[in-house]
């Protein structure tokens, strides 16, 4: 990640919580300890943020509690060839009828553009989701009740939801912070207690993530890879992911990224 990038995220997660630990921000970046106190120092000599001890806080705290991870605004321009690809054949894999669920996330949300043409019974936490579909399709839209976090653009709730726990889909597509041997990773312990109450209402669980989330890291597994039924990818993916897939017997799909990052062909 560039050093402009960073600080952009750096000043995202600061401002998004009362106070953004050292470990925190090398998780979200996927940078070094000393990369990012150096950032926190030059920031801080900026007066952009204010160096504390253990990591940095917002000049002006926010109000508002928030969750762990880079901002939608900063994801969503983050590999978005790739995810745009991913997401065109995730949509082709909804046939009109179904019903489906969208968690919310920046891979997920570009499968809306897919989607204005077809009639889906479409559960979301997803605000953006929800919204786009709402305005620019006919598909049936539903959303759970919750705190709409602005940061990440998801509605959650802390003791789950009604709704939800009658909702049951053909199939749930869904993002990652990273993915790995010991499964499906996630950043932020309320997006764990959310996701785990929807996985369990879906037949198939569809990950998109593109391949850099298989080195993305996070001390939050939401479930291990046999509960994954598919991963779809882009075709950056390395061999020794392929094969970790291929061991646990989940499902792949690649798309080849072309240079106006459309689904060339799938593998």
């Amino acid at each position: 990640m560039h050093e402009t990038e960073r600080h952009r995220v750096i000043l995202a997660a600061v401002q998004a919580r009362p106070l953004a630990t050292v470990a925190e921000l090398v998780d979200i970046t996927g940078t070094s300890e000393a990369t990012i106190r150096r950032d926190i120092a030059a920031l801080h000599v900026q007066g952009r943020l204010r160096r504390v001890r253990g990591g940095a806080e917002a000049i002006n705290p926010p109000e508002q509690g928030a969750l762990m991870g880079r901002p939608f605004s900063v994801n969503e321009t983050i590999n978005i060839a790739a995810k745009r690809a991913i997401a065109r054949a995730a949509a082709d894999l909804c046939k009109d009828g179904e019903p489906v669920i969208i968690n919310g996330g920046t891979t997920t949300y570009q499968m809306v553009h897919y989607l204005t043409g077809r009639r889906l019974s479409v559960f979301t936490n997803s605000f953006a989701i929800a919204e786009h579909l709402i305005h620019n399709s006919r598909n049936s839209v539903v959303i759970p009740g919750g705190t709409v976090y602005r940061e990440q653009n998801v509605i959650l709730s802390p003791f789950g939801g009604v709704v939800a726990s009658h909702f049951y889909a053909k199939r749930m597509f869904i993002g990652c912070q990273g993915l790995g041997q010991h499964g499906l990773m996630e950043a932020d312990p309320m997006v764990v207690q959310s996701e785990l109450a929807l996985i369990n209402q879906a037949e198939e669980l569809i990950v998109l993530a593109d391949s850099s989330k298989f080195s993305g890291r996070s001390s939050l597994i939401l479930c291990g890879l046999d509960r994954i039924s598919a991963v779809i990818t882009d075709n950056g993916i390395r061999e020794e992911d392929r094969a970790m897939l291929e061991k646990a017997g989940v499902g792949l799909t690649v798309v080849e990224v072309g240079e106006q990052g459309k689904s060339q062909s799938v593998a």
